[in-house]
């Protein structure tokens, strides 16, 4: 419960109707959720607009609407708050309302197209192996210390968020790391939190279904590091040309690092294997169970954040080779008769799949196959589909091209948009199955003895959504078991 004139503080009011005295019981931006004493914040959605629901909030007990423009009929008795940005104002409110617990906690936010989830779950296993209460908001799972709750999108709303994070102060968590989206960002979820820091990882093709063009989606991107305050520190990889671009306007300190470039934080790759990684960080020697240069980056952006969040580095150094891959990331068992290698990777945007395949290449001795098993999701950036294709056929040498996460969306379309992509020395490379399944199941059945299958696209998921509808279904678990049937 808490006083609505309270929780209003530092939104941008443009008219108030009725008493900012009045106690609030919850926030909600969910009209069906609504109950006696709650405000309703009425958010103008992309499917719907919260406003043409103020009366049925009203009518199932809603003491204050928060809202963009005031409806016709004013009842009385209820408190009306037009604002400018009502996802801002949310936001503003919802960590009122919980009273401010990112400042309770160091929260370190991580930004960029790929990397996201590798380098917040490895930080938050990297802290708790330190002995610390830690938490984390990621697109696989949300951590409150050891509590483990479902992840349902990679930056939850801003209610969910300052939830969990008071959460974690009722816990006693010192740290808390969090994935950062651009959706996350441009709907103002972060809005209203207090980072102790951010991490940048890279910038490629992805979300342009979202984002009109990607200067505005990197543009979005920088909006997290100029928002950040100047007690924090902004860590970004400088070897992506944005990286630069992300430090232009912010308060915090700045550091930079690389493998390319002259850094803060530098690391050179001293061996690559499918057991893991040798490197020099800081002329510092490390081997980590991770694998491919796109890891290196990871493990140096998770060196960098332990230090500057006062880790010792020595004993940072230590437990970061004692670090798994993370579900979905690079995830690979190896059949017992054939030796027959299968890597399931989350991949699912063209820079991913390249640096994937690419790792592979420069790891394997090329006397085998790598056969690659790929799709695309429907309702989504249709303009990455041919680049995917392209790459996919280019670097492999035999490619499945499949189904994904079709939605609502033809599967078989979706195939023909990555197909595109192919150039024509590549055709012979190329087969199409559309179910999934039956295409994991091909792609063990025409491995030999040594050969590689990269399942890429899906990692982590457990699901596949088709025409709207969840159905049970892992990558991992679906590769295992073809494997295991060859080997009988």
């Amino acid at each position: 419960m808490r006083v609505l004139k309270d929780i209003l503080y530092k939104v941008e009011i443009d008219a108030v109707v009725g008493n900012t005295s009045v106690t609030i019981n919850k926030l909600q931006f969910d009209s069906r959720k609504v109950e006696l004493n709650d405000a309703f914040v009425a958010i103008r959605g992309s499917i719907s607009d919260g406003h043409e629901y103020i009366a049925q909030a009203i009518d199932k007990g809603a003491l204050a609407i928060i809202c963009e423009e005031l409806p016709k009929e004013i009842v009385n008795g209820v408190t009306y708050i037009k604002v400018g940005n009502a996802q801002q104002a949310l936001a503003f409110m919802a960590a009122n309302y919980y009273d401010n617990p990112s400042e309770k906690l160091k929260l370190v936010g991580v930004t960029g197209t790929n990397g996201k989830t590798t380098i917040a779950t490895l930080l938050y296993n990297l802290f708790t192996k330190a002995g610390f209460k830690v938490g984390l908001l990621s697109t696989v799972k949300v951590m409150v210390a050891e509590n483990a709750f479902d992840a349902v999108r990679t930056t939850p709303d801003s209610i969910t968020i300052n939830d969990y994070l008071k959460q974690m102060n009722d816990e006693g968590v010192e740290f808390c790391f969090m994935e950062v989206s651009s959706h996350g960002i441009d709907q103002h979820r972060t809005t209203g939190l207090e980072f102790a820091g951010g991490i940048f990882t890279n910038l490629s093709h992805d979300h342009l279904d979202y984002h009109k063009s990607f200067a505005e989606y990197r543009d979005v991107k920088k909006r997290f590091f100029d928002e950040l305050p100047a007690s924090a520190f902004a860590l970004t990889n400088i070897d992506d040309k944005n990286g630069q671009v992300m430090l232009q306007n912010t308060k915090a300190q700045k550091y930079t690092y690389a493998l390319k470039s002259y850094a803060d934080y530098k690391a050179q790759i001293l061996e690559n294997s499918f057991t893991g990684l040798l490197l020099k960080v800081n002329d510092q020697e490390l081997w980590t169970r991770l694998i491919g240069s796109f890891n290196a980056y990871n493990i140096l952006a998770i060196y960098a954040t332990a230090e500057l969040l006062g880790l010792e580095n020595l004993e940072s150094l230590k437990i970061i080779s004692e670090l798994n891959s993370v579900s979905g990331r690079f995830q690979y068992i190896i059949s017992k008769e054939e030796k027959i290698t299968a890597i399931v990777d989350y991949a699912h945007t063209p820079d991913a799949l390249k640096n994937v395949l690419e790792t592979i290449n420069s790891i394997r001795t090329k006397n085998e196959e790598l056969i690659t098993v790929v799709g695309c999701g429907g309702d989504r950036d249709t303009t990455k589909r041919p680049k995917m294709g392209h790459i996919a056929s280019a670097l492999s040498t035999k490619v499945i091209f499949t189904s994904d996460n079709p939605r609502t969306e033809d599967p078989d379309k979706i195939i023909e948009d990555v197909e595109a992509g192919v150039e024509p020395q590549n055709f012979k490379k190329i087969v199409s199955v559309t179910n999934r399944k039956q295409a994991i199941k091909t792609a063990c059945q025409i491995a030999g003895e040594n050969d590689i299958i990269l399942i890429a696209g899906k990692g982590h998921e457990t699901y596949q959504e088709v025409n709207g509808e969840r159905s049970d279904f892992d990558d991992l678990k679906i590769v295992t078991e073809f494997l295991n049937e060859l080997n009988k």
